[in-house]
């Protein structure tokens, strides 16, 4: 596969999750021998001309040669699509959380082919909205602030303000068949039931 790489699109990276539920780093949770974060960013560097982190403890990417944003407003994921919104340098950013252990080249390039005329592009499943496997404008930015300046964190809350290009159920399982692209791992027993991570 040929590789694709948008010069207007950065790839963002959510790594400031606190883990509490797993109890441990999920980003450093070894997956056939690699970190877990390193699953996506493998997808992001073979996608993107940039790719940003966001989050906090820094000095754990110190050996990545990548920029890691601290949160803008720290405490919630949409805190951190608001921060990497504003740090890139690109009008657009692609959004993932560190947890994916089988991020989906098809379903980022496909979501990519679909910006025109939107501000956002976001899958939809049979359990809703993946908002954090997404791409984003700059012009989500002032209503992601004006929510997270009323205490508002649900990450998905502001869509009506922009114009969305929801790709729903059907489209996605096309290009996923087996339905593991938006499994995440929270707690030690999603690790057991995934099988191969350490």
């Amino acid at each position: 596969m040929p590789v694709f790489v948008a010069d207007d699109i950065t790839g963002v990276i959510l790594v400031g999750g606190k883990s509490r539920r797993m109890g441990r780093d999920k980003a450093f949770l070894q997956m056939q021998g690699k970190p877990l974060f390193e699953r996506v960013l493998d997808l992001f560097r073979g996608s993107f001309a940039k790719v940003l982190l966001v989050g906090d403890r820094s000095e754990r990417f110190s050996s990545y040669s990548l920029t890691v944003l601290p949160d803008l407003i720290p405490g919630s994921s949409l805190g951190g699509v608001y921060t990497g919104l504003s740090g890139a340098d690109s009008e657009w950013i692609f959004v993932s959380s560190c947890d994916l252990p089988f991020p989906s080249v098809a379903i980022l390039r496909h979501l990519c082919s679909l910006r025109e005329g939107y501000d956002a592009v976001v899958p939809k499943t049979g359990q809703g909205y993946e908002p954090l496997f997404a791409l984003y404008s700059k012009r989500c930015l002032e209503p992601i602030q004006k929510l997270l300046e009323g205490g508002e964190c649900c990450a998905y809350a502001w869509y009506p303000q922009v114009r969305v290009r929801e790709v729903g159920p059907e489209e996605i399982a096309r290009l996923d068949p087996t339905g593991t692209a938006f499994l995440n791992l929270n707690t030690p027993e999603d690790v057991i039931n995934t099988g191969g991570i350490t």
